[in-house]
């Protein structure tokens, strides 16, 4: 849980930078967030989820 609560957190504030700065419309920040919550519902979500888990894993375990 605390890992989904720091990805959303980290593109939270990527998405504030990016609208900031004029690189990314407000429309466009809504058609990502809208299309977030449909692949949350689609039988898709737990390959994402596995992926995402799974590049969190690989990057914790890398030696700086």
């Amino acid at each position: 849980m605390s890992l989904s609560i720091s990805i959303v957190l980290l593109l939270l504030i990527v998405a504030v930078i990016f609208l900031r700065s004029g690189s990314m419309k407000l429309s466009h920040a809504l058609v990502c967030v809208f299309l977030g919550f449909l692949l949350a519902g689609t039988s898709a979500a737990p390959t994402i989820h596995n992926g995402i888990s799974a590049t969190a894993g690989l990057v914790s375990s890398l030696n700086p």
